[in-house]
Order: C-alpha cells, then structure tokens, then sequence
C-alpha cells in the first residue's frame, strides 16, 4: 500500500446506470449478478483489507477481476495500481465472498476467502472497477493525458464501481459512486445500505473495533435498521436526565468544543461536545441544544476540530448525571471550518442550580465581571470558583441557624466553577483563567476579576462547570500587599499559623521526633524542607513583630523546629534579633503552639503556663491543643501583657466520641468542644497563671471559629474584644474555605489592654494565593515545582495578625504643693 495519509468522508451518491457515466466496451459475455457490496482498503492499526463481493449462492466468479485505478490528480492519473483475478472462485452458500489481507484476519469465519496479499489497495483517492474479461495488466496507463477520463478500457463490461476520495478537491472520479473528499484518509472504506445492487454506499467504515467493518456478513443497516437520526434537544429532553437512556441514536451538529486530546494543554476529556447549528431549535428554553460525545481514552479514531460538522451515532448515557453519547458506529465529519452556534449568556447568581441544565453541552460564556473565590484544586486539578462577588463564610456574617443556613444556600446559587478541559491530576502546564500558562510572570489572587469567561458548559464531579475554549479577560483587582498596614504602638505581638513547620523529617518509621508514634507531617524531604523555611522566614521578616505566637509547629522536647526558624530569622536580621520560648513539648499531639521575641524589644517575665485538661477538665487537650500564655514585659515602656497562644479543635473530623456532633447549623463540627475550651481559657486567665500582677492579657491564634459562632461568643463574655473586628470590620479575612471568606486567628484583648491597642491588621500573603506556588512539590511535576519563589507569599493557608501596644506604664498621680504655716 501506497504511504499516503488521507482520508474520506460521508458524501452519498445513488447507484446510477453504468452506461450513462462510463465509456464502456462493447458487451461481449453476459455478466454475472454480483456487487461490491463492502470495501476496506486501510485500518488506522495494523493494517488489513478486504473487498467484499455479495451475489446468488454459486454464481462463478471466474470471469471477472478487480482493479484498482490512480485517480490523484497528476501525471499518474488512470495508472492501474492493482489487479485481483477472481479465477475458480465463487459466490458461498451465505452469498457473501470474501477478499482478505492478511490471511486469518476475519473475524467472522466465512468461506470463500481469497489471501489477496498484503498492501493490496491505495491510501489515497482511487477507483475500484468489478470488470468482467479483464485484459489489461498492472501498471497500464488509462489515461495517457491525465485529463480525467479514461482513453482506453481493457474489459468487456464493468460489473461494479467505487470511488474513494482524499481531500485533494481536483481529484478524478472514474468510477459512479464517490465518497468524499474529506481531508484526512484513515481508516476508509464503505458499505452498501442495504445489502442490495441499488442500495446506497453509506459512509466510511471507523475503527470502532478490530478488525473493522462487518466482512462477510450483513452490514449493520440490512439487517439491522441504522440508527435514526434524532435532534440534539431530544436527547437531552427537559428534565435532569436523558429520556433516550440506553436508546443507539444518530445525531449531526457543529463541533463547539474539542477535548479529545490526551497530553498538553488542549484536554483530556475523551471526547468533544457537538451543538445544533440553530441554537433553538425547538424553542423550549428547559432543553439543551447541545451534548458530549464520549470516544474513548485512547486516540480517537476521527480527530475533530471545533468548526467541523459530524454526524455521530452511539448509545445515550448519564455519566455521573451528565448527558452524553458514547460513540459506537464511528464519527462522520460531513464538513469542517463552519461557524459555530452564538453562545448562550448565562450570568449569576441563578435561581436554581437546575437553571444550568438546559445548557448543558453548549457553547456558553458569562459576560458579567466575575470574582476568583476559591482555587484550592487549581494545582491539582486546574479548577477555579468564580462568583458575583465575594461571600463571608456564614457564620462570619451571621449568628448559626436559619440565616447562615439561608446564606450558604445563596452562595450556592452564585458560583461557577471555571476548569481546563483536562481531567489528569497535577496538569503541565497550569492554565490562567486568561487562557495563558501560569508561571510567576502571569498570577493570580483571590479577589482578582475575570469577564467574558466563555466555553461549554459541562456537569462533572458534582458541579456545572466551564471547560473554557478561550481564554477570559483578566484583572488583577486585588494587589500583593508588599508589607503590613502599620499598627504603631511600642510593642507589636502577631499570630502566625506556620502550617506544619516540621523539622524532622518523615523516615518512613513512624518516628516524628522525641515523642515518638506521631505522624510526620510538613516537609517530605530535605528540598521541600528548605524552601518552606525560606518562605516562612521571609514572611516573619516581614511581619517584623515583637512576639509572635506560632501555631502548627513541630512538638519536639528539643524546641528545634523554633530553634530553626529563629536561627534563620537572625542570619536575615542580625544575630541575637529573635530569641525562643524554650518550652519542650506541650500535649501529645503531633503540633503544637510556640512563642519566639526580640529580646531587644521584650523580656519574658516569669516561667510560662500551659491550659490542658489537668488545669480545666472542660479543656479537652486530646481535640485542642493545649495554651501556652507567657508574660512579657514592654523593655522601653515599662508595662506587662501576657500573651496567651491558641490553637482549637478544628471542624474538620468529628467529636462524635466526646457527644459533640455537626448540628447543621453552620457551626461545623466539635463546636461545643471549642466553646467549652473558649470558656475554660476566660476562666484560667482571670487567675493570672503567669503571676504576672498585670490584667493585659491578649488572646492570639487559630481558633478554628468564625466570629459569630458560640466559641467567640464566650470570650466576649468573659470581657474579650475582638480587635480584628474592631479594627477591620465585618468584612475582615484571613482565611478562604470553599470561596467563602473569613478568619480563624485572632487577637482578643482583656478590658483592661483594649484601651492599650493602636492597631490590629491582617497582612494578605497567604489565603488570597493559590497553594500552586507554596513549597510542597508532592504530586507536582517539574514544571510545577518551578513555580515557586523563596517570598512570603503562600508561606502558609492562613495570613499572619498583627497587633500594635502602648505598654507604657500609667503616669502616677501629681499633687499640688501644699505650704503650711
């Protein structure tokens, strides 16, 4: 076989009378009553062919001989390529004969075989003639001025013929029936529907399995009626599911979106969505003009491109509640390069989830300014939340119940997610929404805006979402923050949640540190190790406080993990900057909470305190972790605060086992847990454990509750005040969940210290970053780990609190002079 690539496509001609089409020689015998009934000239695999004859049981082939004619336009026009004798053959009992290469290559075990050798056809626009009393040979040239028609015919009659066409448009057409042109070659090969002299050549044989077509057997329209043609909008129907489910049909439309690809950047979703040129066609807005087209994980065996009109046929399934088409007769692409259907405008937030149904498969875009919510499964699975604007975690709005229940409702109601077109984990390279690589040159933040965000919209995993086929207008709306609002005051205490910092690292034997049987968490190895520390160190530098109260650090009876850090913080700042509260483990969980200061700035007064379960049996330190309080004093002002660090049970795995459960009320789980801690803590500090002599108390770190919730609501009773409320408002965040809004560290001040603070602020360098470019390169690829720098940004998922203090000390009282006499 000729190494042409090419390929046809359906065009469907009738069988017309030879006589008024060919030239043909005078008739010297009588012909018998056979056809061409099926032809195979190439398979996309393992190249195999076959021609199939159909006819009376018995009729004598021996007169007759196939050949294959050159009908490429160019000098070797009209050449015969190949010749077939049929000498001694016959029609078989089943009336199908059969001419295959190689041998043994028939699944279907008929007789009448012929091995007509391997590479027997042409991959590339030709005629097959079924001639009776052939007396040419190959290799003979028929048509000596390449025009077209053919100067000599060396055959009495021709019984049968078949043209199969390339994309090349000035080919030759010798033969009747033509089919083609299309633009690419393999597989090829046609069929008659039905099985009979009149019926019609009826597309090009797919790949669909090997091997392929149906050689000697009834071709799937005789007996089997072809799938029939149905709309789009009637698979897709006006309810939740298809009512076509299990139902083989046809459909035929535009190709709107192709994710057929299985590496790079195009997609990965085995398949491509196909929508109704007529973007109505029914007029009933409930249905969707539009549906996926499932064709396997493998190379597809017809390579779409959007533009290209197919006519597909397979059976109707829901995939995890999504419509589709899984492809089992092939894809026929009648035309490519066709305008695509107008793109529904959808905007949110929606009245109903179920509103996105009725366009589920089309090409749609969002003209309305969007905000990026949420991107925690950007770097593994390329998706980011958008929504209308912004949304306060519930509970960071309102009291647990009704109204939190009513707003996270209406946040479901306004969001969309945007994906990549690709379902593999950890995709290279990552997508901006702007349709451009991700990499420290082209960023994004949470807050940042996108408009026009257009492609087609799909249900997977749970979720509408938009495999973008272009990519959006962005707007970088929300700046890096490049340091801390000034808070002033003498001294200034921050809380930082440091995520883990571990400096032991896992080795494989259920050995984190001294404590022993604790699972390693944090850095996986030594690289991931020292590019943690460079960010966390740079965003300490950065934060530049007098005390900070670190949260999630390694509980190790050595203090090594703060050790490390405040080694690194005094290679950045000079020797002696920063020292350590050296305090050996606290509890027995894994993390623990720390304290590191400027001895310059503070000095630590007393020995330290600890809240667990010994102190108050309400403190549950096996779902808290215990607090660490330690008094300071102000070196230049002269006044104490003491600072008490926490880290609450968090709300994501259950106290059941403690009678705490999820209540639903938007509280999460283990909130009485938290509550009865927060009230412990009020109780505890009143006692001045530190025997400081001093009511400046501040309550600092992760306490894993949103301000309106029950935990919060017992320190304000207990005297507390929220300052990041007081100074930042409502709307003040330091942590993103979901794409909802809000902040888990605090800084609370007893009565007698709220007088004292000059400013509270929340320095944005963590929840706003997508965790793409933090320093875990678990699961990422190469080019992942890349994007990567040793900055403050993402050194964390929760950004740092800052607190300013005026510990100055009270001026005494002045007296007049009194003189007596």
């Amino acid at each position: 076989m000729k190494n042409k690539s090419s390929s046809f496509a359906l065009r469907v001609t009738l069988l017309a009378p030879l006589a008024a089409l060919l030239p043909l020689a005078p008739v010297h015998a009588q012909a018998p009553e056979v056809y061409i009934n099926e032809i195979q000239v190439s398979t996309s695999g393992t190249d195999w062919e076959f021609f199939e004859l159909q006819g009376s049981p018995g009729t004598d082939l021996s007169s007759l001989t196939l050949i294959g004619i050159e009908s490429d336009n160019g000098t070797s026009a009209g050449t015969i390529d190949r010749v077939i004798g049929l000498a001694g053959q016959s029609i078989p009992a089943d009336g199908f004969w059969l001419g295959i290469s190689p041998a043994g290559t028939s699944a279907y075990g008929v007789g009448g075989e012929l091995v007509i050798g391997d590479n027997s056809f042409e991959n590339g626009t030709a005629t097959y003639f079924l001639v009776s009393n052939f007396t040419g040979a190959q290799g003979d040239d028929l048509d000596t001025d390449d025009n077209g028609v053919l100067d000599s015919m060396p055959w009495d009659l021709v019984v049968d013929a078949i043209n199969l066409r390339d994309s090349g448009p000035a080919d030759f057409d010798y033969g009747v029936v033509s089919i083609g042109p299309d633009g690419s070659f393999l597989p090829s090969g046609t069929y008659r529907c039905p099985d009979a002299p009149d019926g019609v050549f009826a597309g090009d044989i797919h790949n669909f399995s090997s091997p392929d077509g149906t050689p000697g057997v009834t071709n799937g329209c005789g007996g089997e009626p072809p799938a029939p043609l149905v709309r789009i909008h009637e698979v897709q129907g006006d309810g939740a599911s298809s009512p076509l489910v299990g139902t083989v049909v046809a459909i035929e439309g535009v190709v709107v979106g192709d994710f057929q690809d299985t590496v790079g950047a195009n997609g990965d979703l085995n398949g491509f969505f196909v929508q109704e040129e007529d973007a109505d066609a029914d007029a009933n807005p409930l249905t969707s003009e539009g549906i996926f087209v499932f064709d396997g994980s493998s190379a597809p065996a017809v390579d779409v491109s959007i533009g290209d009109v197919v006519r597909v046929e397979g059976e109707v399934s829901e995939s995890f509640n999504m419509t589709q088409i899984s492809s089992t007769a092939g894809v026929v692409i009648q035309s490519s390069g066709n305008p695509l259907p107008t793109a529904a405008n959808l905007a949110l937030p929606v009245a109903s989830v179920d509103d996105f149904e009725a366009s589920e498969g089309m090409r749609v875009t969002f003209p309305q300014p969007l905000v990026i919510l949420e991107y925690f499964n950007f770097d593994r699975f390329g998706e980011i939340v958008l929504g209308s604007e912004r949304r306060l975690t519930p509970t960071a709005e309102f009291e647990p119940g009704p109204d939190a229940i009513q707003a996270e409702a209406e946040y479901q109601l306004d969001r969309i997610t945007l994906d990549d077109g690709r379902n593999s984990s950890n995709p290279d390279p990552a997508i901006h929404p702007n349709g451009s690589v991700f990499d420290l040159s082209n960023l994004f933040r949470g807050g940042d805006r996108v408009q026009n965000v257009s492609g087609v919209l799909n249900f997977a995993f749970s979720q509408y979402r938009v495999q973008p086929t272009v990519g959006a207008n962005y707007t970088n709306d929300n700046l890096r923050p490049l340091a801390p609002d000034a808070v002033d005051g003498t001294a200034t205490v921050a809380a930082f949640n440091v995520l883990n910092y571990f400096t032991t690292i896992d080795d494989g034997l259920n050995t984190c540190g001294p404590l022993m049987n604790l699972n390693c968490r944090g850095a996986d190895d030594a690289e991931e190790l020292a590019r943690q520390r460079a960010k966390l160190i740079d965003a300490l530098v950065g934060i530049d406080a007098d005390i900070v109260g670190l949260i999630e650090i390694e509980n190790d009876n050595e203090d090594a993990a703060a050790s490390d850090l405040v080694a690194g913080l005094n290679d950045v700042m000079g020797a002696g900057t920063y020292d350590y509260l050296a305090t050996g483990a606290i509890g027995t969980d894994a993390i623990r909470v720390g304290l590191i200061f400027k001895p310059g700035a503070v000095t630590p007064i007393g020995a330290h305190a600890v809240l667990d379960n010994s102190v108050d049996g309400r403190f549950l330190d096996d779902k808290n972790r215990p607090v660490l309080a330690q008094s300071f004093m102000d070196n230049a002002a002269g006044d104490i605060v003491t600072v008490a660090v926490n880290h609450l049970k968090s709300k994501g795995s259950s106290c059941d086992d403690v009678s705490d459960p999820n209540t639903g009320d938007g509280s999460g789980n283990c909130n009485l847990t938290r509550a009865a801690a927060a009230e412990a803590l009020v109780d505890w500090l009143a006692t001045d454990p530190t025997g400081s002599g001093s009511d400046n108390f501040l309550i600092v770190g992760d306490l894993n509750s949103y301000d309106k919730e029950d935990p919060i609501d017992a320190l304000a009773a207990g005297g507390y005040v929220d300052l990041v409320h007081s100074f930042l408002g409502e709307d003040a965040y330091g942590f993103v969940f979901d794409g909802r809004i809000g902040y888990l560290d605090y800084a609370l001040a007893s009565g007698a210290l709220n007088d004292r603070v000059t400013g509270t602020t929340i320095w944005h360098i963590n929840a706003d970053e997508p965790d793409l470019i933090n320093y875990d390169t678990t699961f990422k690829r190469p080019a992942q780990d890349a994007i990567y720098a040793a900055d403050a940004y993402r050194s964390s998922d929760h950004d740092p609190v800052i607190v300013g203090l005026d510990l100055c000390e009270a001026t005494p009282p002045q007296f007049d002079t009194l003189t007596v006499t």
